[in-house]
């Protein structure tokens, strides 16, 4: 704070004396001694709206927001028609974190002050910084509401479909939904997923204590030959442990084999370098690939929606069931 931001004032040669001194400690940064001073200085003339305001400038100093703002308000309430209040005022809502409000008082100080480069400085700041803070509040609640469920709906309908005959298109779903929500929420929160396929073990058939839900494959995609023996190995589990379904997630910045984002034609990629992960569902009637992508937003991850991929181009594992007819007819 300049001594020019500190309002002159006009009164008795104590009063100004009193101010003066004020003056003096905030320009040393003692903004406690300076706010004691106007404290005097107003109680010998309690009408002058310079006292207010050099006050306020001082409790913002001191973080002492409210007893601030009351202090700008009166200068507003003492003279209407000065810009120095209104400033006051924003500068106090900018601390409170009070973006939108703080706008309209620099733009209300902007009318009686056109000319003043700060001003204009601090409403292109606050513009920004409302912005921001909506985009950081939009960012922060698609964090919070991941509604995988929603963005599989087409996907729902082609379940029942395949499974007409059977009640367990339902279990595959919340399955699947649940799996993907599961790796959403840890990309959210460390940037990264384990490279795992998860399988819907068969409550009456599977032998539990032999077969777990969830099999790691960090070595998978090293090379043609890890990615072989981790394809033979699963395939078996799938069939000896009598799962109805299973579903891949492997984060696309471990696969060295295959990069199925390489290719043209069917097989051209359409996500550019974006970081992600990729999910593969697996059932005997039913084939499916997403890659969710992944970017920064006001500093923190954030997924994007499931985008469908061809799987015939891109699979990331070969099929793990046995093809199956449809049970419909």
């Amino acid at each position: 704070m300049t001594e020019a931001e500190l309002g002159s004032g006009k009164g008795g040669s104590e009063e100004m004396s009193l101010k003066d001194k004020g003056n003096e400690f905030f320009k040393a940064g003692s903004y406690l001694k300076a706010a004691a001073l106007y404290t005097q200085a107003i109680k010998q003339d309690p009408s002058n709206p310079t006292l207010y305001s050099n006050r306020a400038a001082a409790f913002l100093n001191l973080v002492k927001l409210n007893k601030a703002l009351t202090d700008a308000e009166t200068t507003i309430t003492l003279n209407p028609q000065w810009e120095k209040g209104y400033f006051r005022r924003g500068c106090i809502l900018e601390a409170m974190e009070r973006y939108d409000d703080a706008l309209a008082a620099f733009q209300i100080a902007l009318q009686y002050n056109p000319q003043s480069a700060e001003v204009s400085r601090k409403i292109k700041r606050l513009s920004q910084l409302a912005k921001d803070k909506k985009r950081a509040q939009e960012v922060q609640n698609l964090r919070s509401n991941i509604d995988i469920a929603k963005s599989l709906e087409t996907l729902k309908s082609e379940m029942s479909e395949k499974y007409a005959a059977e009640d367990c298109w339902k279990d595959m779903f919340s399955f699947l939904v649940e799996t993907m929500e599961t790796a959403v929420q840890s990309w959210h929160e460390t940037s990264k997923v384990d490279p795992r396929v998860y399988f819907l073990l068969d409550k009456e058939k599977t032998q539990t204590d032999k077969y777990a839900p969830v099999v790691n494959i960090d070595k998978a995609f090293e090379s043609p030959h890890t990615h072989s023996s981790c394809f033979s190995f699963l395939r078996q589990y799938a069939e000896d442990s009598f799962s109805g379904a299973a579903c891949l997630i492997a984060p696309k910045s471990i696969i060295a084999y295959p990069q199925v984002w390489k290719g043209q034609g069917s097989r051209k990629w359409r996500h550019g370098q974006h970081d992600g992960f990729f999910v593969q569902f697996e059932s005997p009637l039913l084939r499916k690939l997403w890659f969710i992508s992944s970017s920064n937003e006001m500093g923190k991850t954030l997924c994007r929606d499931p985008e469908v991929l061809d799987i015939g181009a891109h699979e990331v594992l070969p099929r793990l069931f046995k093809e199956k007819l449809s049970n419909s007819s």
